[in-house]
């Protein structure tokens, strides 16, 4: 079931299903990136999850998660910087309680789910494992969620410095945790992809510690390389 289908409730009305997320911030073959921003009292409408996914929490408010089945629902308040990982789930949406912004980044992992595109992962010379490149002393790094499928770092830019992450035999999603709008610089990219071996330099130019989140795909270390 997918966004525009319509199902039933338990009462016997009708219900369209929307979308995971309400913007598309990236989209390729392995994964696709959401915003899901919602004010006080906005709500995420009905929807299904066909893929696993990863909630990176940028804002946080109590929220809460309702289930059309009719099941007890499930009261959420989320850290900001903090990750979690959730397999597909029956119909459900999603509900700010709280007096803030809600904000987070929803990433799906298409291979783990409904939509795996099959494609072969071509791995270089460089075997290591997830992100190859430690921070230098200073630069804060916290492993905030650990599993065999993915591994998501919290990095910690202090003001004026930079630092190069390069992905090894795995790609790594490199997600900012402000938005453009939350610091005074030209523009970034908030969620970047990279390809084994691929580097990307993150500066902070502001007066202020930049956080970024560093999401290693470790169940596609497996693939095998095509022939």
């Amino acid at each position: 079931m997918s966004a525009g289908t319509v199902v039933r409730s338990p009462d016997g009305s009708d219900i369209v299903l929307g979308e995971v997320g309400q913007r598309v911030l990236l989209a390729n073959s392995r994964v696709r990136v959401w915003e899901v921003a919602l004010a006080p009292g906005e709500c995420q409408p009905w929807h299904l999850h066909h893929n696993p996914y990863l909630v990176l929490c940028l804002d946080t408010s109590p929220c809460r998660m309702d289930w059309l089945d009719g099941s007890p629902p499930r009261h959420i308040n989320e850290q900001v910087g903090g990750a979690i990982y959730r397999p597909v789930s029956p119909v459900h949406m999603l509900t700010n309680q709280g007096h803030s912004l809600y904000r987070n980044r929803l990433i799906e992992l298409l291979d783990l789910g409904e939509e795996a595109s099959g494609e072969a992962l071509d791995v270089p010379l460089d075997t290591s494992d997830g992100w190859s490149e430690e921070p230098p002393e200073g630069v804060p790094l916290t492993t905030v969620l650990d599993t065999d499928d993915v591994r998501v770092q919290r990095l910690t830019i202090p003001p004026g410095n930079e630092h190069a992450c390069r992905a090894g035999s795995v790609p790594l999603l490199v997600v900012e945790l402000a938005s453009d709008a939350d610091v005074d610089t030209p523009p970034r990219t908030a969620v970047r992809y990279l390809h084994p071996g691929e580097t990307h330099l993150i500066r902070n130019p502001t007066r202020t510690p930049i956080d970024t989140q560093i999401v290693e795909l470790r169940y596609l270390h497996a693939t095998p390389t095509k022939p």
